[in-house]
């Protein structure tokens, strides 16, 4: 942690320590995306991640914000007036629409509620219509009246590169409502404003020179001595053939993609084509690169991802030549570094959120993997396509510029103005900022500001985590609903037989309403209290965890009890359904109660809040515990049952649930499964993935030594491919497999291949 900015480390004490909502933003180059994953890696919170489109989101490793949210393709209007109606491409939505019409099933609904920070990327794409639609759904799913449900709020991005996109139809009607379409411009956002925090370190520029003309030009200052120094890079005649390693950033994808396709076409020899390697669910619109990727040697490509393995051999943006290519191999060479590498596939993975059923906590669920070479043919790109990347050598051509803002991110992309060439000279009216934004900005936090907020943030969240972990009502209401559900039940129905355990466990939750409330307003007090005693704090609640923790425990075990009892019996579907909605608040409540506890311990004593220190077996086991408890009671009580039928449930899942594993890397689940004996076309459809791509993986893991060749190819075969490649000098294996045709298959050869280290 030492290494981040002091914006950096602020925010992260936000995030894990305060409930408070942050517009995080910096300019280009200032490392948001990198914080963004140690916000990621590092927080206790259950959080989710989202952004405006599918490519964004699919870089962030998180889903879309219609996705997540339910929300249909249209204009949000924030009141229940009758919708307009323009035509078939315009639509409308209010509130009283979203609310009819949009049904969540019961796994994202119980993400939603789940749900303790939201994070949205790329915020500068965000319609403030979108964002007041997100705040009232989760508003409505989470059943509480504060901005997003209650929930923390992280908005991630620079609000002076990629500007959100309005059709001048749905602007007509929109703006009757909004000054503007930035994020800042909704409704909830004017009414309740994020913490501006801005990462200023710059790690892409250390020219200073440079770094200054970026300044002005993003803040509209810039004056005409950093036009004429800008202007000494123009080169209208520049040749990008007998120049290597140049890009050109445009504005068009047209003109990006003409570029490309001509500069192929005027190449020598073979021309391969690659496919992807796509299963499960993964639509083509969040397609991360073109599917088809088009190659000859001699041909410029760019990397789009980083390298993640340990040599670190490339970067998003780093560019390249194609030395070599064959069927199945793709060899890029670095002049500047004089070195050639083998490009390997790279999985991008489509998501989906679920809530752990045994710990309530929010993982990811993989439905689909795009596998395919990280790489694009890099003549061009446009300027809109260029953002997160970072160029040593690019040629600007900017004079068509057409959104404010596109000069400067063009420009930012660069680490020097050494790398620099304007195709034409750079002109003052294409440049400008949104005057809106730049106004926003003034409300970016100083440190004595983030110092005393953080301090008083910190003790709000601590008592709203005591005030929400302590507050019953929810849960006795949904006990009295359940309780009366009965009162419409036909005599004779299954259900009735349940009404006096019903009775029995909703007066135990009665009794503890009225003494929670009275703890409640005696937290109210103590916190109050300017010089507040922390001790007194912990020593009141921990009275308090003993005194309630009793009757909570009590009522869960019955009720898993019950959901035990009912799951044997056929016809009451409904009925077990409405138990795990019960089951579902009832541990979540448990769960918070310990949560608080251990958060009130580290507070007193002086530790970091982190997932780190607030990782608990008790909380992660507290479930699993319980039904093994409740397992035991169910065969006492019901041997006679559990004999004929000892694994009967009409209505679960068989899968065993699993509880929440720090994320491994895709070799180490690779890895994990083959320990489980499976072989290696069982591991590909486990993880979603196809055989060449787990081969793949063996490959990595034969050269890192952590699995010997013998373990996958049988002697005989290992005993071909060692004569196969007596005399083998070359790096690639086109020659070989020319020679021996089918002999081996390509994993054979590249499995052998990395046995050689």
């Amino acid at each position: 942690m030492e290494q981040l900015s002091a914006a950096a480390n602020y925010t992260l004490r936000f995030i894990n320590q305060t409930n408070k909502s942050i517009f995080l933003t910096g300019k280009a180059g200032t490392g948001k995306t990198t914080l963004l994953k140690e916000i990621i890696a590092t927080t206790h919170k259950n959080t989710v991640v989202v952004a405006p489109t599918g490519i964004a989101a699919l870089n962030a490793n998180g889903v879309t914000i219609h996705s997540m949210f339910q929300l249909p393709f249209a204009a949000f209007i924030p009141d229940n007036k009758k919708l307009p109606h323009f035509s078939e491409t315009t639509k409308f939505e209010n509130r009283d629409s979203l609310g009819r019409h949009f049904k969540m099933n019961r796994t994202k609904r119980s993400v939603i509620r789940n749900m303790e920070l939201l994070v949205i990327d790329e915020v500068s794409m965000l319609r403030a219509d979108v964002l007041d639609a997100v705040d009232f759904m989760m508003r409505k799913v989470r059943r509480i009246e504060k901005p997003f449900g209650g929930a923390q709020v992280l908005f991630i991005g620079d609000l002076l590169q990629l500007p959100p996109v309005v059709k001048n139809e749905e602007w007509e009607m929109l703006k009757n409502y909004y000054r503007g379409m930035f994020f800042f411009h909704s409704h909830v956002i004017q009414q309740f404003p994020p913490l501006y925090i801005e990462l200023d370190k710059i790690f892409r520029q250390t020219d200073t020179e440079f770094i200054a003309v970026l300044n002005n030009l993003r803040h509209n200052k810039i004056t005409s001595d950093d036009v004429q120094l800008l202007n000494q890079f123009v080169q209208p005649d520049f040749d990008l053939k007998n120049n290597k390693g140049f890009i050109i950033l445009t504005t068009h994808n047209a003109k990006a993609d003409s570029i490309n396709a001509q500069s192929l076409q005027d190449l020598e020899g073979k021309q391969f084509n690659y496919s992807p390697e796509i299963t499960g669910d993964f639509p083509e619109k969040i397609y991360p690169l073109e599917e088809q990727l088009q190659l000859k040697v001699g041909a410029q490509v760019m990397f789009i991802k980083n390298d993640l393995n340990f040599e670190k051999q490339f970067f998003n943006g780093k560019m390249g030549v194609i030395s070599s290519l064959t069927e199945k191999e793709i060899f890029v060479h670095f002049p500047e570094e004089n070195k050639t590498i083998e490009v390997e596939r790279y999985e991008w993975q489509n998501i989906r959120y679920k809530v752990n059923e045994n710990t309530k906590e929010i993982e990811e669920e993989v439905i689909g993997t795009f596998v395919h070479y990280p790489i694009k043919l890099a003549w061009a790109i446009t300027v809109h396509k260029s953002q997160g990347l970072t160029f040593d050598k690019a040629a600007l051509d900017v004079s068509q510029v057409f959104a404010p803002g596109q000069a400067y991110v063009a420009l930012s992309r660069l680490r020097s103005l050494k790398g620099l060439i304007l195709l034409s000279p750079l002109r003052m009216n294409g440049i400008s900022s949104d005057e809106e934004v730049l106004n926003y900005a003034e409300n970016k936090a100083s440190e004595e500001i983030l110092q005393h907020s953080l301090a008083k943030e910190t003790l709000i969240f601590w008592l709203n985590t005591l005030l929400n972990s302590y507050d019953f009502k929810e849960l006795g209401q949904e006990w009295r609903n359940h309780l009366f559900s009965y009162n419409s039940e036909a005599p004779k129905s299954p259900k009735t037989k349940h009404n006096d355990w019903a009775k029995s466990q909703y007066d135990k939750i009665a009794e503890i309403l009225a003494p929670s409330g009275k703890f409640m307003s005696q937290l109210h007090k103590i916190f109050s209290d300017e010089n507040l005693d922390v001790n007194f704090v912990k020593e009141r609640c921990d009275a308090a965890y003993q005194y309630f923790f009793k009757t909570l425990d009590a009522a869960a075990e019955e009720l898993l009890l019950k959901i035990e009892e009912v799951k044997r019996i056929k016809k009451v579907k409904a009925f077990y359904d409405e138990l795990l909605v019960l089951e579902e608040l009832q541990i979540k409540t448990i769960l918070q109660l310990k949560k608080a506890k251990l958060l009130t311990n580290i507070i007193v004593e002086g530790k970091e809040i982190s997932r780190k220190n607030l990782i608990s077996e008790d909380i992660s086991t507290y479930k699993i515990n319980k039904l093994v408890v409740v397992a035991e009671r169910f065969r006492t009580l019901h041997a006679a049952l559990v004999e004929d039928n000892e694994d009967v449930s009409y209505y679960t899942d068989s899968k065993k649930k699993k509880t929440k594993e720090p994320k491994k890397s895709t070799y180490e689940d690779t890895l994990e499964l083959w320990k489980q004996n499976l072989s290696i076309y069982e591991i590909a459809k486990h993880r979603k993935l196809t055989p060449q791509t787990i081969y793949n993986h063996f490959s990595k893991l034969i050269q890192m030594e952590i699995v010997q060749l013998s373990d996958i190819l049988p002697e005989d075969k290992i005993s071909d491919l060692r004569a196969a490649f007596k005399d083998f000098k070359g790096e690639s294996l086109g020659e070989l497999k020319e020679i021996h045709g089918d002999k081996f298959t390509w994993d054979e050869l590249k499995l052998y291949k990395a046995s050689l280290g």
